[in-house]
């Protein structure tokens, strides 16, 4: 079935309350993009709580999709009218046909070599090297498929460290992937810990795919264990509250990194920890940050 999708440009101010307009007035969904996207003017913007945004757009492009049969105009008459957009703003429609979305989805996901030994292999794709220490992770609702930098940039490190018979913290596990990389490599024990239910039920999934035996609990339990190598790969801002918690999660010796840390906001994580960790040199992929120390 093919669908209508109707594209226009915004002040940022008008987007959420236009946004939730159109969902009002009968759309599937609404996508956000920076107006100047593939110009000299696109500026990242990454949005963290309780931090100063780096940079804002500008202007925003909202695409909204809706169903065939819609009366297009009439929605986004309405929706205009209903966020206070006078006079109602201009935009283009165009038909969407429909695809195999899933196949579409899985083409953007192919084998990834993250170290001499370790690849990330989607369950959909033959291991490029059987032989080698292989992930097998599909994308889904928890972060961590070893696209993003700061994933990255945490395996890396603990292909450099885990020499093996470790304990191992995953706080903030996502997906899971770090303690199953963990374990992967040699560690003994590894822990996994998440706010977030659907990503505790996401890497107890992943764990098992992988033969792995991670423990993932909720982050209401209790971790009375210190354990030698510690990963925090979440937010700045998260990090520096949580920096008490996972210095008492760090036995004395033991390793910690630390990620989901832009590179401006680097020192004042650092800042934060130095009452407690030695660090080691600061390594670093488009633009995020992973700080490494050794417990006190």
């Amino acid at each position: 079935m093919p669908w209508l999708s109707a594209t226009f440009v915004v002040d940022t101010a008008l987007v959420d309350p236009l946004s939730d307009a159109l969902i009002d007035a009968g759309a599937i969904s609404v996508d956000v993009s920076d107006a100047d996207a593939g110009t000299a003017w696109e500026r990242p913007v990454f949005d963290e709580p309780d931090y100063p945004a780096s940079s804002t757009w500008s202007k925003a492009r909202l695409s909204a999709l809706f169903g065939a049969d819609a009366n297009v105009s009439a929605a986004m008459a309405s929706a205009c009218e209903r966020a206070g957009v006078t006079p109602a703003t201009a935009f283009e429609v165009a038909r969407v046909e429909d695809d195999d979305w899933v196949r579409r989805t899985q083409a953007q996901f192919t084998p990834q070599h993250v170290t001499q030994r370790l690849w990330i292999v989607p369950s959909w794709h033959e291991a490029p090297e059987p032989d080698a220490l292989n992930i097998v992770l599909d994308p889904g609702l928890a972060f961590g498929t070893g696209t993003h930098a700061t994933t990255r940039l945490c395996l890396r490190w603990l292909d450099r460290v885990v020499r093996g018979g470790e304990s191992m913290i995953d706080f903030g596990c996502g997906s899971g992937i770090l303690a199953i990389a963990a374990l992967k490599l040699g560690a003994a024990r590894a822990s996994g810990v998440d706010i977030d239910p659907q990503a505790i039920v996401a890497a107890r999934r992943n764990a098992v795919q992988n033969r792995a035996a991670a423990n993932f609990v909720s982050a209401a339990d209790h971790l009375s264990e210190p354990a030698d190598i510690l990963v925090a790969n979440i937010l700045a801002q998260p990090l520096i509250v949580l920096a008490p918690l996972l210095a008492e999660l760090t036995r004395q010796g033991g390793r910690l990194a630390l990620s989901g840390i832009l590179v401006e906001q680097a020192a004042e994580v650092q800042e934060t920890y130095g009452a407690w960790y030695d660090f080691e040199p600061t390594q670093d992929e488009d633009g995020w940050v992973l700080i490494s120390g050794v417990r006190r």
